[in-house]
């Protein structure tokens, strides 16, 4: 992925503006990514020394030198790097060392003997010693294969790599999109949790919806992580049938506050229809079947395969409902139970990972008259109690410390289900 130094941006007033490729840069971009595209291939077993000096080499012209530190990234990102050595080059340095540090000391240092010594214990030959004790290093690692990709690709995952690269500096992003069936809106969404991105979707006033997420540069820890998930949301809000993206960014050395702005979509979607906001309905073309199990995140699906561990009467699925408040918010669970005899279901939206102001948007839902029974499963990092939701409410708070328990779960689901 491109980091922001690699973008070729400018500024216009307070708007940050990322410059496309036009179609001769394009082609100059596509050679340039063959010719390092085809140097990593042929070092395939040589060290990154030599391959960085091979890519240093390449002559390219002074406008297109950000463009090709960019590309030249892109395909070092697809290079698999490592150090060639079997044994552990920080102990043979540690040993020599002492070695030598001992025979100083004693007045005695030789050095042709200390590194005979060495390499015979080490089983080494005494000539590869030194090459060797250094081995672990970045220089010395050795290019053990390349992804396959190809240059056309290159370029076109460099255009979207500057946009990813601007969110890396993001306050704030405001998205508004529109997707043709209640599936797609609910398989965006889905993607958006699986992301673990803090967020709020609303309904928009002109049809499809809003999603408000909080960007890296808002948060005091974990920013370079959280930049790269809000990063690899961009290819997951460019599916939707239009888009409009907004964010607040800092930008520069001097963290300059600006807009940086993004839109697309080339399908018309058929007039919105709101998303079901109960799951029992048939699969059709705007009901489809529960997600993939696959799309879960990997907590959540934990938490299902010990719930379906238990013996209970409750049948577990992905959740195929997004729960609508019109005119207060939206929610999109994780998992949905159903019991087999009664058909009575409970929802469960896992906010492990989120902030408390996403915990009390939820409470604010729920006591604004949202009517589907689910459980907000918290982190209990997020200090908040499950006394919040009374037992007057639709709703229960489950807080866990660690990982969720399949048993604490069902409890609250199973107590929440005996409610009127």
């Amino acid at each position: 992925m491109l980091t922001a130094d690699l973008v070729n941006a400018r500024r216009r007033g307070n708007v940050l503006h990322v410059t496309a490729l036009d179609a001769q840069a394009r082609e100059r971009a596509a050679a340039l990514a063959e010719v390092f595209l085809a140097l990593a291939r042929d070092h395939v077993g040589r060290t990154r020394e030599e391959l960085e000096e091979a890519w240093g080499a390449v002559e390219v012209d002074a406008r297109d030198r950000r463009l090709a530190d960019g590309l030249r990234k892109l395909v070092e990102d697809r290079c698999a790097l490592d150090a060639e050595a079997t044994f552990d080059p920080e102990a043979l340095r540690r040993d020599l060392f002492l070695r030598a540090a001992a025979a100083r000391r004693a007045g005695t240092f030789d050095r042709a003997a200390i590194l005979e010594e060495v390499a015979t214990v080490h089983v080494r030959a005494p000539a590869d010693l030194e090459r060797d004790m250094y081995a672990d290093l970045r220089e010395a690692q050795v290019l053990q294969g390349i992804e396959p990709t190809t240059a056309a690709l290159l370029v076109e995952t460099y255009d979207l790599g500057q946009a990813q690269a601007v969110l890396l500096r993001a306050v704030r992003v405001t998205v508004e999109v529109t997707c043709a069936t209640p599936g797609a809106y609910r398989a965006l969404f889905q993607k958006l949790k699986f992301l673990r991105l803090m967020h709020a979707i609303q309904p928009a006033d002109e049809g499809g919806y809003r999603i408000d997420i909080d960007g890296p540069y808002s948060l005091f820890e974990s920013v370079t992580k959280y930049g790269l998930q809000l990063a690899l949301a961009l290819p997951v809000i460019r599916e939707a049938d239009q888009w409009k993206l907004q964010a607040d960014v800092r930008w520069g050395k001097e963290r300059a506050p600006l807009v940086f702005q993004l839109e697309g979509g080339e399908r018309r979607p058929r007039r919105k229809k709101r998303p079901p906001t109960e799951d029992a309905r048939p699969a059709t073309e705007d009901a489809p079947a529960p997600p993939d199990e696959s799309s879960l995140p990997d907590e959540v699906a934990a938490l299902l395969r010990g719930l379906r561990a238990l013996d209970t009467p409750w049948a577990v699925t992905p959740a195929a409902a997004i729960l609508d408040l019109p005119g207060v918010g939206l929610c999109v669970p994780d998992l949905t139970f159903r019991h087999r005899d009664s058909g009575a279901a409970v929802h469960l939206e896992v906010l492990g990972f989120w902030s408390r102001a996403a915990v009390w948007r939820r409470v604010d839902l729920v006591e604004q008259g949202l009517g589907e029974k689910i459980v907000f499963a918290v982190s209990q990092r997020l200090r908040v109690s499950e006394e919040v939701l009374g037992d007057d409410h639709p709703a229960a708070l489950y807080v866990y410390k660690g990982v969720m328990s399949a048993r604490a779960v069902l409890a609250k689901v199973e107590a929440l289900a005996a409610r009127v």
